[in-house]
């Protein structure tokens, strides 16, 4: 058979034979493209070659009139990487006819190269899959007038047009894969800014506003006024856990050993999208003191991880503030306890509890003996008896409102650490 034989009667040039779609972004059969073209007589790229020139205008023509986003004069960079991108699918076509060991290595390049750019001209993918699908059509429309013109066999059409159709799906493929790349690359570089600019903003000293500003835009996070810290339990396997769906103006460190958030407020449905881990807020204060929030967050959770505080998914500091006051230095608090509650270390451990019990239940209510046992849970004798011994052990000490308020705060600090200890 001759690429100048009659086209046989009966058989006509098809305008475009049936052939599946694959999902967006999946690999076709390695090489079919390249098997179709190289199947078809070599003599047929002498035919079609000084056509080459006009088959590039027609599908980019056909490209800029069907899809919106490329209608525009091809200038300058854009119309430099569209124009060698079209001219380049052409030109490898023709070599690759009749011809398997032509090189694929250029054309590779080049589909993966238009799928960065268009990633950073910020068009969505599905335009350029668009754009390909458009231009094959175009493409084939075009052989086909030529190749019946031509008088070549149907056979060698439908060859042609699965050529085509197979390459269009090759280059669409490699697009996705640059498109992905490039997408993955700035959503690092984006994360490893966020979290370059989460530890500028949480060090002390506080760092200038210049470089908070500076570092926030290229990060893409609005600076507010004021921010709370949220401190997060480590978790064993947080490193191997999906990243939470977080809004924008939240930044996160989710892999160091100490895991932080930071934002302007706790963002609504914070434990729906932290499933999970469990979170302390810290105070919200100005954008200077956001290392104090963190610190305090971090404080609250450590009390919780001691059950001094709930076990809550979501606990704020601002709820216990009195207790974060009470315990923020327990080694003073350990000296007020053991000078304030000396007279109790003669007694067992059980009386030091009863009558510590019973001197924070008196010094908190007015005295009354019924009272007192209602509190406390025992008969008023028990409570007057215990009183007695006290008296007996703190002396004219109970008489002073100075000692009074040192006793409270040492036994109130011993009711909130006894079960760490226990």
């Amino acid at each position: 058979m001759t690429i100048d034989a009659e086209v046989r009667p009966g058989r006509t040039a098809p305008p475009r034979p049936p052939h599946p779609r694959r999902p967006p972004g999946e690999a076709p059969a390695q090489g079919r493209a390249s098997t179709l073209w190289a199947s078809l007589p070599r003599e047929l790229a002498a035919v079609f070659r000084p056509h080459a020139d006009a088959l590039t205008r027609v599908i980019l023509a056909e490209i800029q009139r069907t899809v919106p986003e490329y209608a525009r004069p091809l200038e300058g960079p854009f119309g430099e990487v569209i124009v060698r991108g079209v001219r380049e699918a052409v030109g490898q076509c023709l070599d690759n006819i009749g011809n398997p060991a032509v090189s694929q290595d250029n054309w590779i390049g080049v589909f993966r190269h238009l799928g960065r750019i268009e990633y950073s001209e910020g068009r969505p993918l599905d335009q350029i899959q668009t754009a390909y699908r458009v231009g094959g059509l175009a493409a084939w429309r075009y052989i086909a007038k030529v190749g019946q013109a031509k008088g070549l066999p149907s056979d060698l059409l439908y060859t042609g047009a699965e050529a085509v159709l197979a390459y269009v799906d090759e280059i669409s493929a490699l697009s996705v894969q640059g498109y992905r790349a490039a997408q993955a690359r700035a959503a690092g570089t984006r994360a490893r800014q966020r979290r370059q600019l989460l530890g500028l903003v949480l060090s002390e000293p506080a760092p200038a506003p210049q470089a908070v500003e500076g570092l926030a835009a290229a990060a893409g996070w609005h600076v507010p006024d004021k921010v709370v810290a949220m401190a997060l339990e480590p978790r064993r396997d947080q490193h191997r856990l999906p990243p939470p769906a977080l809004p924008a103006g939240v930044l996160a460190d989710l892999e160091s050993p100490q895991p932080c958030l930071l934002a302007a407020a706790p963002p609504e449905g914070l434990e729906a999208a932290l499933r999970g881990w469990r979170v302390a807020i810290g105070p919200r204060v100005r954008l200077a003191e956001a290392a104090v929030s963190l610190r305090w967050a971090r404080r609250t959770m450590d009390l919780s991880v001691r059950r001094i505080l709930p076990r809550e998914p979501v606990l704020h500091a601002d709820d216990h503030l009195a207790t974060l006051w009470l315990l923020a230095d327990e080694f003073l608090i350990g000296q007020l306890r053991d000078a304030c509650l000396a007279p109790l270390h003669g007694l067992t451990d059980k009386q030091r509890a009863r009558l510590g019990q019973t001197l924070l239940a008196w010094l908190q209510s007015s005295g009354s003996a019924p009272e007192m046992a209602e509190r406390l849970g025992v008969h008023p004798q028990t409570v007057r008896y215990r009183m007695r011994r006290i008296e007996e052990l703190f002396g004219e000490r109970l008489n002073d409102p100075e000692h009074r308020l040192r006793l409270e705060i040492a036994l109130r600090a011993t009711e909130l650490l006894t079960p760490a200890a226990g």
